[in-house]
């Protein structure tokens, strides 16, 4: 916020507003003010050091000194402010209708006020009214411009270096209405798949990247219109160590050269939404190239691909999961979110595979689609809770979700021409905010699905994760965190489809340290225990270093 003191000088900062003030009762109290227990004049000197002034909000202009209401009839300081109110219009009060006279000011503060008032002196002069300023007056501004003229010069130089960059900012702006934010990733990653069925060991090591352009827009300053562009050539760890029959368990939380069919290091549109807000309590998202975390809070502290953990599986549940993986080009989505109040709000959502869809079964009802909705509450401020609940059907014997083995059963598949899954998913969440350092984070989810083509084909599958993680712990910036759970099991099978052999675990840390402002590494380590659902599979390690540069 701004406010303008003076014909040519704008101060930025309440700091100085209300320095403002300090200066212009010095200036008029230097020939009327009188201490508390003397009638005797007090110097410009003196007047320095005894007027004292922090500001903690805008200042107002007031017409009256009994608009102060800390300023009594009996303060020293009252015939000099009511005198400076009615002589020059030359003091404000705060929005509490407060002067706060007794709080300390710095030389360059009382500068900046005090050229506000020889610039408000000067109108008087100027408009011909000089008989309006005494001559006691006329003599403390000299000895205050004497006394800070050097700080007067700093004053009016910043102000004019400022105003030239403002003129140069606003010739070579990029839009009115749009802001560009950048990320680059540079990952360094290493894993071993200990598969041993096979006696060997699979093992490589990558160095890829993966950059993203956000524009970001708004119209009203209340909504936003999201541009994204990206390009990548960070592959799935699953086919960099050939675990693909053993589902997605060594995934990257940043892999992916894009949506289906993309290509590495091709920039393409990655995302394209519009938020606003309808009324003070509902917010809406349309995208014809969304993504569900978009709508649905993931409530995980750590869930950032860029920032947190470096692992697929330690970002979201299946919530957001479910009916996503694949995107076809991006997902097609509309969203609603229902604001209660501060403690309590709903999330609705509906989504459909692109019309680019490879099958050509995409569009609004094609293909993959899901209908989801989540109730998040927050009965204290340390203390997040949400239910969610998702009906979604995917084409083809899988849930779509690029987690650990969701299909539904090969036997099924082949035995009884399964063409789609219908999935009813059940997930709930906490966040507990521990500390304001360290914060405990937990989901469990159960899906029911059934196939279609089929009536005797049914299946549960389970997954959970707890994690804990500290914030700021030896520097700002800084994040540590360790998660364990289980990703995606299937279970309680019916029917010919096939169980899991065994129940996959995951272990992760990881901590990241800023290195400044905008440049950040993440070094990560995960393993995954029976990978793929199965312990002939061995356990996967994947060893992380991530580099996010941010722009």
């Amino acid at each position: 916020m701004s406010k303008f003191l003076g014909k040519n000088y704008s101060i930025v900062t309440p700091v100085v507003i209300s320095a403002a003030i300090a200066a212009s009762a010095i200036i008029s109290g230097s020939a009327n003010a009188e201490t508390q227990n003397s009638t005797k004049s007090v110097n410009a000197d003196a007047l320095v050091e005894q007027v004292q002034l922090r500001p903690s909000a805008v200042a107002q202009n007031v017409t009256s000194v009994s608009q102060l209401s800390d300023v009594k009839p009996t303060d020293w300081a009252f015939t000099a402010l009511q005198s400076l109110v009615e002589r020059y219009g030359c003091i404000a009060g705060y929005p509490d209708r407060t002067f706060r006279g007794k709080q300390a000011t710095s030389r360059y503060e009382f500068a900046a006020g005090l050229n506000a008032c020889l610039d408000k002196i000067n109108e008087i002069i100027s408009a011909g009214l000089a008989d309006k300023v005494s001559k006691e007056d006329l003599a403390t501004l000299q000895k205050l411009q004497e006394e800070f003229a050097a700080e007067l010069a700093t004053l009016r130089g910043r102000v004019d270096a400022l105003d030239a960059k403002t003129a140069k900012l606003e010739a070579q702006q990029f839009s009115t209405t749009t802001k560009l934010r950048g990320e680059a990733i540079f990952g360094l990653a290493a894993a071993s798949d200990g598969t041993t069925a096979t006696g060997v060991d699979k093992t490589n090591t990558t160095f890829s990247y993966r950059v993203r352009l956000n524009l970001d827009t708004s119209f009203t300053g209340k909504d936003l219109l999201r541009t994204r562009l990206q390009a990548s050539n960070t592959g799935q760890y699953r086919d960099l160590v050939g675990q693909n029959a053993n589902g997605n368990s060594t995934r990257l939380s940043f892999d992916g050269f894009g949506y289906s069919g993309s290509a590495a290091n091709n920039f393409e549109i990655n995302r394209l939404y519009y938020k606003f807000p309808v009324g003070d309590s509902i917010t809406a998202y349309i995208a014809p190239i969304g993504a569900p975390e978009d709508v649905l809070s993931p409530l995980n502290p750590i869930e950032s691909d860029s920032q947190g953990t470096v692992s697929r599986f330690g970002r979201f549940n299946p919530l957001i999961r479910i009916a996503s993986s694949s995107r076809d080009n991006g997902l097609a989505i509309a969203g609603l979110t229902f604001k209660f109040n501060d403690k309590a709000r709903l999330e609705l959502l509906y989504s459909a595979s692109n019309p680019a869809s490879a099958t050509g079964q995409g569009g609004v009802t094609g293909q993959d689609t899901k209908l989801a909705a989540q109730l998040v509450a927050q009965p204290i401020d340390s203390l997040t809770l949400g239910i969610g609940y998702a009906r979604a059907y995917t084409v083809g014997n899988t849930l779509s979700s690029g987690l650990n083995v969701d299909t539904f059963g090969l036997s099924a598949l082949n035995a009884l021409g399964v063409s789609g899954i219908n999935t009813d998913t059940v997930v709930g969440s906490l966040v507990w905010d521990i500390t304001k350092k360290f914060s405990f984070n937990t989901w469990g989810s159960y899906t029911f699905a059934n196939a279609t083509g089929t009536t005797t084909a049914g299946t549960t599958f389970t997954s959970w994760l707890a994690a804990i993680s500290g914030k700021d712990l030896f520097t700002e910036g800084d994040l540590a965190a360790i998660s364990f759970g289980q990703p995606l099991l299937r279970t309680s099978v019916t029917g010919s489809a096939q169980g899991s052999a065994n129940t996959p675990y995951q272990l992760e840390a990881f901590y990241r340290f800023r290195v400044s402002k905008n440049i950040s590494i993440t070094p990560g380590v995960f393993f995954v225990f029976n990978q793929g659902s199965d312990s002939a599979n061995g356990t996967a390690t994947v060893g992380v270093i991530r580099t996010t540069f941010s722009f």
